[in-house]
């Protein structure tokens, strides 16, 4: 790393800055599918309880956008919100429990989808074939095959499919891009992007615990296992288990990864991963690591990816179970003659002797939803802010990273340090990651690290090959549980 180092630059900086359907309402009068600029575009929203709650309101705001319909397997939170819908907007909502029956309606336009992980490829595949047009939520997959399948079905019937990464509306993210692949800054000599914030366990049971009254399981998990249910809480808390969630990689990481490939011009994914890291100090039913770093090769480009849900005592503000050290995450580029370090909502660029040169002011990307409005009526998918294959793309390498850990092993932390040794970043990261650890009193010499084998990714395949590549590939598609199958020959 021939200019400042990363870490040297982050101890200046902190020091200087010290059943289906219920039939809740009828439906409304059927309209054409097709919309004009000055046509009602009619929307429904699959998976309202946080993300999808937003949305509602989000879309309901947007001129000339209808929220008709309204889809979730728990009969409480779709009660409380057809109530709410109807107070507010002073106008019913239909709500379905089953997503299939809601794509029957011929009068909804679009869908959004907030659901769980496990169901977004499967609902955009449904929606696709319905003639809907798809706004799906971050990951777009749960595996790396169920994302090329989405893509296929996006161009098959000819739909709109935006992504939910919306930073790729950001100004920030967009003037750095144009900045960067100018050569504003001269060649990029490495990455490094990190989300570091500190969430608490999720507690641990050892017997199945009873699915609650208001929610049809069945319907819940759909195309995943239908398996008892091993966890406290349970809404959210799936998303440390592997059978619907995709750990943080691909819950908050996929925003930053997303970021770095917008900037980079990236087309396509690294064709190289290294992964360590381990679930350390809970012991709980969480399945995904909650310290997690991967060494990725992009054509000769190093880049790091560094997640953590844990505390970090050591250092300012990193003690509370539930605070987001919002100092120590984001993208940070490094550039021959600048670095350009962005996280949500803006960033700035720093010379090589740490002064601030330019300043990237963002707003997270406020106008994402707006984008997929505008492309739904002039049906330019080539106007999208994410088209559904960019998002397919950001989310394959998170799940490059998860597969590259999943396929690992216990190892020393000599070994880590041995597998990643040709990269500086990489080393700094490890020996911040250790710091970490023992601050929250975790021993590495007991409590191990896994880590994964190196691994070679062919891009035209979009599978691993070579050494290594049987223990990954289990990865790369789902099972589906009958009768929630990917339809075939996409």
């Amino acid at each position: 790393m021939n200019s400042i180092s990363r870490r040297k630059f982050l101890k200046r900086s902190i020091a200087a800055t010290a059943g289906s359907y219920l039939a809740l309402s009828s439906h409304p009068t059927l309209l054409p599918s097709v919309r004009g600029a000055n046509d009602q575009v009619r929307v429904a929203v699959a998976g309202i309880r946080s993300r999808g709650g937003a949305h509602i309101k989000h879309f309901q705001g947007l001129q000339g956008v209808n929220v008709v319909a309204l889809c979730d397997p728990d009969s409480k939170v779709l009660g409380d919100w057809v109530k709410q819908f109807k107070d507010k907007y002073d106008r019913p909502v239909s709500g379905y429990a089953d997503i299939r029956e809601l794509l029957d309606r011929k009068d909804i336009d679009a869908l959004v989808i907030a659901a769980p992980n496990h169901w977004h490829s499967l609902m955009t595949v449904y929606a696709c074939q319905a003639g809907k047009h798809v706004y799906v939520e971050k990951p777009v997959s749960h595996a790396i095959a169920e994302g090329r399948t989405m893509v296929k079905a996006a161009r098959k019937y000819n739909r709109i499919v935006q992504a939910g990464t919306q930073h790729r509306s950001c100004p920030s993210v967009q003037q750095a891009a144009a900045d960067i692949q100018a050569g504003k800054y001269g060649k990029v000599l490495w990455v490094h992007c990190s989300k570091l914030s500190a969430r608490d366990t999720i507690g641990k049971v050892t017997t199945p615990q009873p699915v609650p009254d208001s929610i049809d399981y069945n319907l819940w998990a759909g195309p995943a296992p239908m398996t008892p249910v091993m966890r406290k809480q349970f809404h959210y808390d799936w998303h440390w288990q592997w059978n619907w969630g995709d750990g943080e990689m691909a819950n908050w990481g996929i925003h930053y990864i997303d970021d770095f490939r917008h900037m980079l011009g990236w087309d396509d994914v690294p064709t190289k991963v290294i992964a360590a890291g381990n679930r350390f100090a809970w012991d709980d039913n969480g399945e995904t690591p909650n310290m997690h770093f991967a060494l990725f090769d992009y054509d000769g480009l190093p880049v790091v990816v560094d997640i953590r849900n844990l505390p970090d005592p050591k250092r300012r503000g990193g003690k509370s179970g539930a605070v987001y050290l919002s100092s120590r995450g984001g993208n940070w580029i490094q550039c021959e003659q600048a670095s350009i370090r962005i996280s949500r909502g803006g960033g700035w660029a720093h010379d090589n002797n740490g002064e601030r040169i330019k300043q990237y002011k963002g707003d997270a990307g406020a106008n994402h939803a707006q984008n997929f409005i505008d492309c739904v009526r002039s049906g330019r998918r080539q106007d999208l802010a994410a088209d559904i294959e960019v998002g397919h793309l950001g989310t394959a390498v998170c799940h490059q990273a998860n597969v590259a850990w999943r396929a690992g092993a216990e190892a020393s932390v000599d070994e880590v340090r041995q597998s990643v040794k040709k990269h500086e970043d990489a080393l700094n990261t490890l020996n911040d990651m250790l710091e970490q650890l023992e601050g929250n009193g975790v021993d590495p010499t007991k409590d191990k690290f896994v880590l994964g084998p190196a691994l070679t990714y062919d891009r035209k395949s979009e599978r691993f090959v070579g050494a290594n590549a049987d223990k990954a590939n289990k990865y790369i598609t789902c099972s589906y549980r009958e009768p929630f199958v990917m339809p075939k020959n996409m």
